[in-house]
């Protein structure tokens, strides 16, 4: 079976290849780029392999608004679906060469989709908020245990209580001495049990709104 040919052109009779290490710096030299080196071409060649690695677990809505090329796209889903270490390895590398082809600018939005994935929604960043916010009260006061209940009828009431409980024991400082040196009172497993109740409740509720709003 004959190999397709590679794309690229001659140059004083050497063929250079496109997306090559020699291709990125002929055209760095037509750019006038004369003082980048063969190391930082190799640095930036490392670079974009690595940048192409992680698009693969990109969201898709945000992999979706980048627009990259079909030929990329479809290398990126032939990587994840390839298991043998040897065949992903020699497939990354040709995601990374299809990477360098890719203008600077959708190199910089794809930089920025991974940061931002990464990142915590205003949404998501509200509920936790409002998570902290229900575990200060239902520790602080049993009015807001009940209320708690009233408003989410479908809490394990006799866990919250226990948890709750077991948060203001955990609370109280050592001694008094302990008070007077302005120690904060000590934070325990059922402090953190308390918010994750809670966090997994109203993110659940929130999710069953979001449903309901499409």
């Amino acid at each position: 079976m004959s190999r397709k040919p590679k794309k690229g052109y001659y140059v004083k009779g050497q063929f250079v290849a496109e997306g090559s290490e020699l291709d990125l710096e002929l055209k760095r030299e037509l750019r006038g780029d004369t003082d980048v080196s063969r190391t930082d071409l190799k640095r930036e060649s490392t670079e974009l392999q690595k940048l192409g690695e992680s698009l693969l677990n990109l969201r898709a809505d945000l992999r979706t608004k980048l627009e990259l090329p079909d030929k990329l796209l479809e290398a990126l889903a032939e990587a994840k679906r390839i298991t043998n270490f040897e065949g992903k390895r020699r497939q990354m590398q040709f995601v990374g060469k299809l990477m360098r082809q890719l203008d600077p600018a959708v190199l910089d939005a794809a930089r920025a989709a991974l940061v931002e994935q990464h990142m915590p929604s205003a949404r998501e960043t509200a509920l936790l908020h409002t998570a902290e916010q229900w575990r200060d009260r239902l520790i602080a006061d049993d009015e807001a245990v009940a209320a708690w209940v009233s408003d989410f009828p479908q809490t394990d009431t006799q866990q919250l209580r226990a948890l709750v409980r077991q948060a203001r024991k955990d609370a109280i400082p050592a001694d008094k001495a302990a008070v007077s040196q302005g120690l904060a009172p000590r934070q325990g497993r059922a402090y953190r049990e308390v918010f994750q109740l809670v966090r997994e409740l109203l993110a659940s509720v929130d999710a069953e709104a979001g449903e309901d709003d499409e």
